[in-house]
């Protein structure tokens, strides 16, 4: 009994794994039973959606519209998805002896064997009895072999059902097959609605790119999944794309950025996008499921403007009231602003730091580079005298904007001798600053009114004070236009007090009428510019603006001229002062009406500042200033009578050239008519050509003669040594005139150079320089002189011509020396005109430069390196002629043409002597040979 409990203890061991083995193919048997059971369920679902499929490689459904292809996706699918749920919900659950019956059929077991393994026995009292039947299991499991669940039986039920599922999965291979590649698009575009399958032709494009404003470049045109040119950032793409039913989308890859994007329907097959460029990278154009374009585009950034400071910023000098302010700033596109930004370095206790000064700097244009120095006179702002800190603000046409380093400098100051006007000043500027109350600054100016000085003894200027004085208390004026209004009549009281430090009331009364037509002219000039307008009514304005400003300067000048006569400093008339300058502010008040018509009101603020500074200069001129500009008019008189007896040399020089040119020419024409009358044609050209060598024939040909040939060979043989035939006798009576001529130009000759030695000595003590050109210019006389003596008028007329030049170098190196000597430089307080090249800039004086030097062009008939090679209609000479320098398009006129004929006879006639030298002869035939 006890080898009996032995043995099934072993098997029961076994058992255990015999039944994890059970197990596990009980599962795979349950997995193919549901296979099996729902794969019939799903087959008429496929089956719907195989069809479907069908139609859409056959692109039936892609034929519809899209409305009405979604309604028939949506139904072909809610009818496969109500099949599907119906078939499914017919199955049943898997029972344990389903899966029994499947595995014993899959493994070919008989008798049903593991039903028994389900079986239990029945209650019996005996222990043993359990043990028997755990070894009747055990043999029972033993005895099953390899167990298997079995493959799914995928086939449909029934030949119908068979035949139906191959002959659509043959359609399907048919149908693949045909379609190709475009089988899955087109497979997709059956199913998805509002996509169109690979085979519907894409849509006609056409884009293009507008660069941005600030670089007016040609739009350009794009070419679909072609490189795009490189754009500048901000560029513009514009799409439109015509045979696409719903719309497209612009879409930016690898980095592409697309701002501002805009779509619009044309029609409805039409369509417009529109997106700003930024960064660079791939762009793609989708539509209806497809990728319609690609670009790749390289966008380049527009950079901020380059800015930085020039050199030395700030006052330029002691004594000077004027800011200097270099600056540089450069832009690949373009500057359309550009300012200096002031901020205090030191701000004082109690001021607004937030406080800042700006300062616009001219532009003409948009420029892409500027270099400028811009001296504006800041001495009005409460900053002068103090140290600042400045920024160059750039901005350029694309509206970025630059920044230059910041830079600290002092901003110059005017320089007042009154107490009484710098206490005031002083008053002025911490009341600007915000350093005091109204309060408190009106009491300080009451204070300065009551004390002795200038301001209590006039009654005019203590009712201005006053009236400052009322509107600092005056509640109902708001503190902020109480300050403008305040600082601006506080500045005018200053000046006043010191003009009349000095001057007398007619003199300070100018002052302030001039300072107030420039402000002004100023403001008018502003308004144009920024409304930029430039009509008929503002030009008026304006013109009214000027004649007031214009009255105003002459009555400052009088009272000057009155004041240095007066205080025995009297200008003499050369011509007068008054005259003088009332002619030079009219020509810059010219220049400033030309610039503001024209619309430049840059250059029109700046010529206002030029007189602006001219003024100023007049208000600080002292009894000094006024005897240095007398000394310097007279130097200026002395120059201008110099060049006017150079002009006067130079004229009687160029009249001695002409008759001895004209004697070179009489002779000429008496040769030419001999040689005509000895010509075998009678031709005169064929006779000049008769007496020339035959290598100056060959070079106006534009040929080049063998270095054998002699040079001295001509038409004509000589019978003796001589080259030339005998001129034949002129007439006595003419070669007597002749020589009488010449006796009398050599005395002309002589008159001249002492002239000219008394004009260097002149002009060497007025400058302490002689020009070199006075020597040559002398020297080439006396050689004149001595060929006019000895009868050769060729030798006169070159020497003269070299004397005329000299004296053109004279009057060169003579304003140059009056640059340098400083002697004939603009009068301290009147306006410099150097270098405009406006038109109006021409208006002076005659025998006066524009910039105040003595020029001789006016009475020279315009010789002058400018208009050297004019012919009288402005053009270069030979312009417009038959003759064309450039070889490369020369087409030879009919005079040209006729010369070389003579030329081509006058070869042969030679070529026919056989008396001509051997290596001549033979070089001819090689020539003419060919024609």
């Amino acid at each position: 009994m006890r080898g009996l409990k032995q043995d099934l203890t072993a098997s029961t061991a076994q058992d255990g794994t015999l039944a994890a083995r059970l197990a596990h193919v009980r599962r795979n048997a349950a997995l193919v039973l549901h296979i099996e059971q729902l794969w019939p369920a799903l087959q008429p679902t496929v089956a719907m959606l195989g069809v479907y499929t069908l139609a859409g490689l056959l692109r039936l459904p892609q034929h519809l519209p899209d409305g009405l292809r979604l309604v028939s996706v949506a139904g072909w699918l809610s009818l496969c998805g109500w099949r599907l749920h119906t078939d499914l919900g017919r199955l049943r659950p898997t029972t344990p002896e389903d899966i029994d019956r499947r595995i014993e059929q899959a493994s070919g077991l008989r008798n049903r064997p593991l039903a028994s393994l389900t079986d239990t026995p029945a209650p019996l009292p005996h222990a043993s009895n359990t043990l028997l039947w755990q070894a009747h299991r055990q043999r029972l499991l033993a005895s099953l072999g390899r167990l298997r669940a079995g493959w799914p039986d995928l086939a449909p039920k029934g030949r119908a059902h068979q035949l139906a599922a191959a002959g659509l999965v043959l359609a399907l291979g048919v149908a693949g097959g045909v379609a190709g590649s475009s089988a899955p698009g087109r497979i997709l575009a059956a199913f998805i609605p509002g996509r169109d399958d690979p085979d519907v032709p894409l849509p006609h494009i056409d884009a293009w790119i507008t660069p941005p404003a600030y670089a007016p470049d040609a739009p350009v045109f794009l070419s679909p999944n072609r490189p795009a040119p490189q754009m500048q950032e901000g560029a513009r793409l514009t799409v439109i794309v015509n045979g696409m039913a719903s719309h497209p989308v612009l879409q930016g890859t690898h980095g592409m950025v697309v701002q501002d994007a805009k779509r619009q329907k044309l029609d409805p097959h039409s369509w417009k996008l529109e997106a700003t460029l930024t960064h660079s990278g791939l762009l793609r154009l989708t539509g209806r499921g497809r990728t319609l374009a690609s670009w790749s585009m390289t966008i380049l950034p527009d950079l901020a403007p380059q800015v930085a400071w020039g050199p030395s910023p700030g006052t330029p000098g002691k004594g000077d009231w004027h800011t200097r302010l270099p600056y540089t700033a450069s832009h690949a596109y373009g500057l359309s602003d550009m300012q200096v930004v002031l901020h205090a370095a030191h701000p004082a206790k109690g001021a607004n730091p937030k406080r800042e000064l700006s300062i616009p700097l001219p532009l003409t244009g948009h420029p892409k580079s500027v270099k400028n120095v811009l001296v504006p006179d800041l001495s009005e702002d409460p900053w002068a005298g103090q140290d600042v800190t400045g920024q160059i603000v750039a901005t350029a046409t694309s509206g970025h904007q630059g920044q230059s380093e910041p830079a600290t400098f002092k901003l110059g100051s005017r320089v007042f001798h009154s107490p009484i006007a710098r206490a005031i000043l002083d008053v002025r500027r911490r009341f600007a600053l915000e350093q005091e109350k109204r309060e408190d600054t009106a009491q300080d100016l009451e204070a300065l009114g009551e004390a002795p000085g200038p301001v209590r003894e006039h009654t005019g200027m203590f009712l201005n004070l006053t009236s400052i004085v009322a509107l600092l208390e005056n509640a109902d004026i708001d503190t902020q236009t109480a300050r403008t209004s305040a600082t601006n009549l506080l500045w005018d009281l200053a000046l006043d007090i010191e003009d009349r430090r000095t001057g007398d009331n007619a003199s300070a009364q100018a002052s302030i009428d001039v300072r107030a037509a420039q402000a002004d002219v100023a403001q008018k000039l502003a308004d144009m510019k920024r409304n930029g307008t430039h009509n008929q009514q503002a030009q008026e304005e304006l013109e009214q603006s000027l004649k007031a400003l214009q009255d105003a300067i002459a009555r400052k000048m009088q009272a000057l001229a009155d004041n240095a006569l007066r205080n025995h400093t009297a200008i003499p008339d050369l011509p007068g002062f008054s005259a003088a300058g009332n002619k030079a502010f009219d020509r810059l008040m010219k220049q400033l009406r030309a610039d503001a018509a024209n619309g430049r009101s840059g250059d029109a603020m700046q010529r206002l500042q030029e007189m602006e500074n001219a003024t100023e200069r007049m208000r600080n001129a002292t009894p000094q200033d006024l005897a240095a500009l007398a000394q310097q008019l007279q130097a200026q008189q002395k120059a201008r009578e110099q060049a006017a007896a150079l002009h006067d040399l130079t004229t009687k020089e160029s009249s001695l050239l002409d008759h001895a040119q004209s004697r070179l020419d009489e002779h000429a024409r008496a040769l030419s008519q001999q040689q005509s009358d000895l010509a075998d044609d009678g031709d005169g050209e064929a006779a000049e050509y008769a007496n020339l060598p035959t290598s100056e024939l060959l070079r106006r040909l534009g040929l080049s003669a063998p270095s054998n040939m002699g040079g001295g060979s001509t038409g004509q043989q000589p019978s003796s040594g001589n080259t030339q035939p005998p001129a034949g006798l002129p007439d006595p009576a003419k070669a007597e005139a002749q020589a009488s001529a010449r006796r009398t130009e050599r005395a002309t000759q002589h008159a001249l150079e002492q002239a000219l030695s008394e004009l260097k000595d002149e002009f060497k003590e007025l400058t302490g320089k002689t020009p070199d050109a006075f020597e040559q210019a002398r020297k080439s006389m006396a050689t004149a002189r001595k060929a006019l003596a000895d009868g050769d008028d060729a030798a006169a007329a070159s020497a003269e011509e070299k004397a005329l030049e000299a004296l053109r170098q004279s009057r060169k190196q003579m304003q140059d020396s009056m640059k340098g000597n400083g002697q004939n430089t603009t009068p301290s307080f009147l306006p410099s005109f150097g270098g405009s090249g406006d038109g109006s800039s021409g208006s002076g004086n005659a025998g006066e430069s524009g910039n105040g030097q003595p020029s001789d062009a006016a009475g020279e008939g315009g010789d002058d390196e400018n208009t050297t090679g004019k012919d009288p209609l402005g053009r270069k000479e030979g312009e417009g002629a038959d003759q064309n320098t450039d070889d490369s398009t020369h087409i030879p006129d009919t005079v040209a043409r006729q010369r070389a004929r003579e030329i081509e006879q006058e070869l042969r006639r030679r070529d026919s002597d056989r008396t001509r030298p051997q290596q001549e002869l033979e070089y001819l035939d090689r020539l003419l040979k060919p024609f």
